[in-house]
């Protein structure tokens, strides 16, 4: 049986839509769309739908009490290991070479499978440090 898609659920999946590489809170989200548009129940429950669904990852960060959520659906993101900067927030998609040769090392070393769908790596990006230096 297919799902209704809702106004309100295809507000936020334009939304995730614009910011692909970006992990998002509820505040953040509410905050962006407007009060008016979504109330912060909807998009809540909207949140937990996607993510159910498939379409969005849950993310935790260190030193937060805030759930974070990460867009997932679009082509770029299918098949990417993604690396994200503790400082600015923004998530980058690891190079195919670079990403295959960590998945190697994994199996090789450990013979651990990785599910790129689901990693994120954390670290500080290259603008960041030539920013602190």
């Amino acid at each position: 049986m297919a799902k209704y898609i809702t106004k309100q659920r295809k507000m936020l999946m334009d939304f995730f839509q614009k910011h692909p590489d970006e992990q998002l809170s509820a505040a953040r989200i509410a905050e962006e769309l407007g009060m008016e548009k979504i109330s912060l129940s909807a998009i809540y429950r909207n949140l937990a739908a996607l993510e159910e669904d498939g379409k969005l990852q849950r993310i935790s960060k260190r030193d937060s009490h805030e759930i974070y959520y990460r867009y997932k659906a679009c082509e770029e993101c299918r098949d990417s290991l993604h690396l994200s900067c503790q400082k600015c927030g923004k998530t980058f998609h690891l190079n195919e070479k670079g990403a295959d040769k960590i998945i190697s090392a994994l199996s090789d070393i450990e013979g651990f499978s990785l599910d790129k769908t689901e990693t994120v790596l954390y670290g500080v990006c290259g603008k960041c440090r030539e920013d602190d230096n």
